[in-house]
């Protein structure tokens, strides 16, 4: 499909789920992408850590697609990039701190000669074909979040990216209400806006006041303390850089993604007065009441530091006594994790908080009060929800009907909406899927390799190999068991599928297509009479 004489919304990414956010928007015969991110895998994907969104939509016109616009530097909006922008060829455009944590990504890759980054200024506005854009400061948990004013020949948009309200941001600035009443009263078609806290009955909160809750907790704590925090959150950065002083403790950092963060910060002018930190042989060093861990790993993830620490793996240790301060939000999905890591600490002796006992944690969307307030400035003739679950999405159009919006969209990846001229309407579908990164290899998220890991995972592997010579059995069958639920009758089972293997050798010797089928059904057979299940059956013949 190639836009024509209108204005064309399309999400490939980010609606209908929290994550892997991709929106596109049409006119004029051209495309622009907004964002391009990934989600983080989980059981339903054994193996797997990184999920990328299937962009063959727009492969398929790569001759229309202008660039990819960035509103802000978390991986679910920019973590797409070193895996796609080269295949993509198109420039990315982006303010300096979510270009530096760009480039260093596209640096790890061994990329930057293959990907245009532009730099832009968040003052003033830049055309990409027939599109005009203004860069619209808005308070999030990591410097330079921004909405996007998309200006186009049939309406403007106000693309909100991660946003919410907070009079007192710890890093950078936001638009006043001035500001945004400004664009307001010069009219919006549409306000393309974050879902994601739309349930929040209250308003998400400032940071200035996690400071006084987190500097409580820890100045209270009598042995070492370990703050675990999404490592892009680099405005908590700077709050526990101050807790720090606060508390009379020095900082250590463990994890590399939050190395990362503090070093493009500082590049780019963020956290200049963030305290020096000490390494991590001096931190086992110090008096325990004098020391402060910020980690990754509040997720549950198994290979980030708080989770060596808690197993004992890491050269920082906790001991009884000492605290972790869980200092973000459980997304959902992790809870079976998290959980896994709070009882390791606890075994230990170690003290654990949440934000459901101190507070400790803001989150970086609106919540329903906030939504109220930017659907006042903004007055947009169109709600066009994203960055959510579709009951997420459905509420926010409820919600922006309520207070008077005069039209909501409700979508989900893969609709193609006109936008204008006119009333807007659904004109299509695009295929959006998933992709997963399996080691270096990106394949169809529900592909034959996953597809085949999810049996095995769900019933185990059997391999039989047999040796023909003229149509029948030389030598005894072999077969060999993964996770088939035997242990107790292991030699018994083996047994039993020998002669199974071996009866179908008599029967279906002379015509190998039909024995590997034989071979692999009385096997299977052998497998489900012993344990209920039907684990995969893997057949060689070897013929001599």
């Amino acid at each position: 499909m190639k836009p024509g004489n209108e204005l064309l919304f399309l999400a490939l990414g980010g609606s209908g789920e929290i994550g892997m956010n991709v929106n596109l928007y049409g006119t004029q015969g051209k495309w622009l992408m907004v964002d391009c991110g990934i989600t983080f895998g989980d059981a339903n994907y054994p193996g797997i850590d990184v999920i990328l969104p299937d962009l063959q939509f727009i492969e398929e016109r790569l001759d229309d697609l202008l660039g990819i616009v960035l509103t802000h530097g978390h991986e679910d909006h920019i973590g797409a990039l070193p895996y796609l922008a080269a295949d993509l060829g198109v420039p990315l455009y982006a303010t300096p701190f979510t270009a530096g944590l760009i480039y260093g990504k596209l640096e790890e890759e061994g990329i930057t000669d293959k990907v245009e980054l532009h730099i832009v200024d968040e003052e003033g506005p830049f055309t990409v074909g027939p599109f005009t854009m203004t860069y619209t400061p808005l308070a999030h948990s990591i410097p330079e979040g921004n909405a996007i004013l998309i200006e186009t020949p049939y309406g403007r948009v106000f693309h909100t990216g991660d946003w919410k309200l907070d009079d007192a941001p710890s890093l950078g600035g936001a638009s006043t209400a001035a500001e945004l009443t400004a664009i307001g009263d010069k009219g919006v078609l549409a306000l393309v806006c974050d879902s994601t806290n739309v349930f929040n009955p209250e308003a998400s909160g400032s940071e200035a006041d996690v400071r006084k809750g987190l500097d409580e907790v820890i100045g209270a704590a009598k042995g070492r303390v370990l703050v675990t925090t999404f490592a892009s959150n680099a405005a908590r950065l700077q709050t526990l850089g101050e807790v720090a002083t606060d508390t009379g403790r020095a900082l250590c950092v463990a994890g590399r993604s939050l190395d990362r963060i503090l070093r493009v910060a500082r590049q780019t002018g963020y956290l200049r007065d963030f305290p020096e930190t000490v390494d991590f042989d001096t931190a086992m060093t110090m008096p325990r009441d004098k020391v402060l861990i910020v980690a990754t790993g509040g997720q549950g993830e198994p290979r980030a530091a708080l989770n060596r620490i808690a197993e004992g793996t890491h050269q920082l240790k906790l001991t009884e006594g000492d605290l972790v301060v869980f200092s973000s939000r459980q997304i959902p999905g992790n809870e079976i994790a998290i959980g896994k890591i709070m009882n390791t600490l606890a075994s230990k002796g170690v003290d654990i908080v949440t934000d459901r006992q101190a507070f400790i944690h803001v989150s970086g969307h609106p919540g329903r009060p906030e939504l109220a307030e930017m659907y006042r400035w903004i007055r947009p003739e169109i709600i066009l929800p994203v960055h959510g679950e579709v009951r997420h999405m459905h509420e926010q159009s409820r919600f922006a009907l309520s207070l008077g919006v005069p039209r909501a969209i409700n979508q989900v990846n893969g609709e193609i909406w006109r936008l204008a001229p006119g009333a807007p309407e659904r004109i299509g579908f695009a295929a959006a899927g998933r992709l997963v990164l399996d080691g270096d290899v990106i394949l169809p998220a529900d592909g034959t390799t996953i597809n085949e890991r999810r049996r095995v995972a769900l019933y185990g592997q059997i391999s039989v190999a047999v040796a023909i010579r003229g149509g029948k059995l030389a030598g005894e069958p072999q077969v060999r068991i993964q996770g088939v639920p035997v242990e107790e009758d292991k030699e018994l089972f083996l047994a039993d599928a020998v002669a199974a293997a071996r009866e179908a050798v008599r029967s279906d010797g002379r015509n190998a297509e039909k024995l590997r089928e034989s071979l692999r059904l009385a096997v299977r057979r052998a497998a489900t009479r012993f344990t209920g299940k039907k684990p995969v059956v893997d057949v060689l013949i070897i013929e001599i």
